[in-house]
């Protein structure tokens, strides 16, 4: 029997259906601060199963596509025809000119990828200090100690991804690169108090500490510089974890004049560098997919690119080659092959602005293609459809009370921290974009392997 199979067989035995064991299980999430924009994360009864195979075949792909994106940085930033592919603002060309000090800029990232029996394929790469591995590991220790999980793991073991501690690591493997010797260094957590997922913040702030490294949470309006050094809540700072975005200086220049101006000057290390911007944009897979970048990446990485990356094209009137070789005018191609194909902004997220044209009638597809052509060069992609994944996932819904089974789309995240994957954050979405931010949620993942 797999997995998914075992413990939907086991669901209900110790009243996991009941109204009553809803309640203290989401009384459990709620005390272990697993809210994001104050509603629960997870209204779902089972946890996704990784298999040792799987994890292997997302590892392999996905720290390939990690360290292209690294070096395609470096090339970036020494090559402006290469650079101005990426569409940065003139704002985002200042901040990415900035020498951070130490060379890896995405201390950590994460891979959106669609993971089926026979097909690996990534949707997009969030290069710039990605959120929720600290929620996913907190909702998977609230998972390992429900009693149906001691009945699973008769048959299967099961362990969660520690995800916390492995990002601790990155932190500091970062600011001994950027030349940093305190030990152990301050770090402080910044971004702006009102994101909803500040109290993720808290836990990390909170796991960091308990390791021995003592950390602080603040908005960046609350840093200051005394004394030539960075200071949150009167403490001096060393390391800064920055979860506050690149489009947040950008937007809030007198809100980020303290980071940014911090960072210029290297009063104190910050991950992810305002580098990780490039390989950000989702114009990276226009850059790894475009005929013209192919002498860039060796026999290896093509093969990945290929075999992992969707077919993507900046928006633009120009000639190019589709999937299958044939040269094509990709206006005209896009048009089309709609039923194919989705028009994504290169720089948002939370499924903002995203058409699916496959869910879109002619007239609206083509005012999103005339829209984006209007826009400045290299701000919106055409990208390839991609095969999905779904699985019955048991789905609690509370006015009125009942469990349902819902046939869910399933996107598995790896977090990649210094081109390592951790682990994954799993969300479900019963319609074609899965993001917790539109309404989505996620389950924790467990690697299982059957019990001789």
């Amino acid at each position: 029997m797999n997995p998914i199979d075992t413990w939907m067989s086991l669901l209900g035995e110790g009243g996991e259906l009941t109204e009553a064991y809803w309640v203290a299980h989401a009384q459990r999430m709620r005390d272990a601060r697993l809210v994001f924009g104050g509603r629960l994360s997870c209204p779902f009864l089972r946890p996704l199963f990784m298999t040792v195979e799987d994890e292997a075949r997302q590892r392999a792909a996905c720290e390939v596509i990690a360290r292209v994106g690294e070096r395609i940085i470096r090339e970036a930033t020494e090559d402006e025809a290469l650079l101005a592919d990426f569409g940065l603002s003139d704002a985002e060309r200042a901040l990415v000119a900035i020498d951070p000090g130490y060379q890896y800029a995405s201390t950590a990232s994460r891979l959106d990828s669609f993971l089926l029996p026979d097909s690996l394929m990534f949707a997009e790469y969030n290069a710039e200090s990605p959120a929720g591995f600290g929620y996913t590991e907190v909702l998977a220790s609230v998972f390992a100690e429900l009693p149906i999980m001691a009945r699973f793991r008769e048959a299967f073991d099961a362990e969660p991804y520690h995800m916390m501690d492995a990002m601790l690591e990155a932190l500091l493997a970062s600011y001994r690169d950027w030349g940093g010797t305190a030990t152990p260094p301050t770090i402080v957590i910044t971004d702006f108090r009102d994101v909803p997922t500040w109290s993720e913040f808290e836990i990390l702030a909170e796991r960091f500490t308990a390791r021995g490294v003592p950390t602080v949470v603040a908005d960046p309006r609350d840093l200051e510089i005394v004394g030539g050094r960075l200071v949150a809540h009167g403490r001096a700072i060393d390391l800064v974890y920055r979860r506050a975005l690149i489009n947040d200086l950008v937007a809030r220049p007198d809100d980020t004049r303290v980071l940014v101006q911090a960072y210029r000057e290297r009063l104190a290390c910050v991950a992810n560098t305002l580098r990780c911007k490039i390989p950000h944009k989702k114009s990276f897979f226009a850059v790894l997919t475009d005929e013209a970048h192919a002498g860039r990446f060796t026999p290896e990485e093509q093969a990945v690119i290929l075999a992992h990356v969707p077919w993507t094209r900046v928006v633009a009137e120009r000639r190019t080659r589709t999937s299958g070789g044939e040269d094509v005018d990709l206006v005209a191609f896009a048009r089309d092959h709609r039923e194919r194909l989705v028009i994504k902004p290169t720089d948002d997220f939370g499924g903002h602005g995203v058409m699916l044209g496959w869910e879109a009638d002619a007239s609206a597809w083509e005012a999103a293609l005339q829209h984006a052509l209007a826009q400045p060069a290299g701000t919106w992609i055409v990208q390839e459809r991609i095969p999905i994944r779904r699985e019955p996932f048991p789905m609690v819904e509370t006015d009125p009370y009942r469990v349902t089974t819902r046939d869910m789309l399933v996107d598995c995240a790896p977090y990649i921290f210094r081109g390592k994957v951790s682990g994954f954050l799993t969300r479900l979405s019963s319609s074609g974009l899965a993001n917790v931010t539109s309404g989505g949620g996620q389950v924790p993942a467990f690697r299982v392997a059957p019990r001789p």
